[in-house]
């Protein structure tokens, strides 16, 4: 039998990156000899993280809508032109089965050229509120898999298979982990702790209301692990030298998410689809801050999902520097609050998901052979 031949078009952040990593991991190990190719945006952070996963990938000269600047949108046909001319060099070169796309910027244009040729394809919709290629290339995908229920209003019915968003497989088992994330952070076991994300590029605002609130979260005796970004790590490590009974880890990026995860009573977090699917994952009472910027506000609309099934606290950016502190300390403080939204975060969660989603396209190439 010939192997499989997969495409996987999508990128732009870890939400659309990781879920991608993590489908074609799962269908490698249901049949190993199935062969990828990824296919992202020229400079954006997918040309680094698809490699070191053990995986080849190419990029399209495609960019985003800028939507708080059209003007600067002038460029945006020609990139596109370019972006789906390359799309239909990459599909006579690798000759894929199927296409994947996850959504950002390449899926579009690599989609729409599987559709003019005929290859089949699929969608991967990571958020609770469909993005606008996914929309637009629904109506011909062969299946759509889902995070959230009720997505009807965006796609056709009969194709939506609601699976959960794919993670990273190494936060699936958190048991007995808690000693040595405490250890491995420079922590201690009678203090709780915060763990504080803001997505792969950080969150200045989240940042800025921490920044704000650490003479506060010391003298709750409230330790913290705060992922910073790039931009924010060297003025949050000043920021926090300076609070001397504040035991604190401050790193601009967090490898061993399992064990950061592990080590938090409660997490403060964006609301991006993979940041919300691995906290229902790992079971954590969360307090989510979306991003008001993100494209058709998706991220309130996310935390929103997990809101009303009392699963997560919702602060609004605008308030985060006023109330994101004392909303954090008062909800550690109310361990009846944290443990009832540890168990509705936990009853949210797909831990199969990529296992499932890879098992229904093995299914589909099958099917499509004969």
């Amino acid at each position: 039998m010939n192997p499989n031949r997969i495409i996987i078009s999508g990128g732009g952040t870890g939400g659309h990156i990781y879920p991608a990593i993590a489908i074609a991991s799962a269908i490698k190990e249901i049949a190993p000899n199935s062969e990828f190719l990824f296919v992202g945006a020229e400079g954006k952070m997918e040309m680094e993280k698809v490699p070191k996963a053990g995986f080849n990938i190419v990029g399209l000269p495609i960019v985003g809508i800028n939507r708080q600047h059209m003007m600067k949108n002038l460029l945006f046909p020609i990139k596109l032109i370019k972006s789906l001319s390359r799309a239909f060099a990459i599909l006579n070169e690798f000759k894929p089965d199927m296409a994947i796309g996850v959504g950002g910027y390449a899926s579009g244009p690599m989609l729409l050229a599987a559709w003019v040729k005929g290859i089949p394809y699929v969608i991967q919709e990571q958020n609770s509120f469909a993005g606008i290629t996914n929309k637009f290339l629904a109506s011909k995908a062969q299946r759509i898999f889902v995070a959230y229920p009720n997505m009807e209003k965006f796609f056709p019915k009969e194709k939506i298979h609601y699976l959960g968003n794919p993670v990273r497989k190494d936060l699936i088992d958190q048991v007995g982990k808690k000693e040595k994330a405490i250890a491995h952070f420079g922590l201690q076991t009678d203090k709780p702790c915060i763990l504080i994300i803001g997505g792969s590029q950080g969150a200045r605002t989240i940042n800025l209301a921490i920044q704000a609130g650490l003479e506060q979260l010391a003298s709750s005796q409230v330790q913290i692990i705060w992922q910073t970004g790039i931009p924010f790590e060297k003025e949050a490590q000043a920021s926090v030298q300076n609070q001397a009974d504040l035991h604190a880890y401050v790193s601009a990026f967090i490898y061993e998410m399992d064990l950061a995860y592990a080590a938090a009573d409660l997490v403060i977090s964006r609301a991006g689809a993979l940041s919300v699917s691995e906290i229902c994952l790992v079971g954590k009472a969360s307090i989510l801050v979306p991003l008001p910027s993100a494209a058709e506000d998706h991220q309130t609309q996310n935390a929103q999902s997990l809101v009303t099934q009392g699963a997560a606290i919702l602060v609004k950016d605008v308030e985060a520097k006023q109330t994101l502190i004392s909303e954090a300390i008062a909800s550690l403080q109310n361990k009846a609050l944290i443990a009832q939204i540890e168990k509705q975060s936990k009853s949210m969660a797909k831990p199969t998901a990529a296992h499932d989603i890879a098992t229904n396209i093995l299914s589909l190439l099958t099917s499509n052979e004969k």
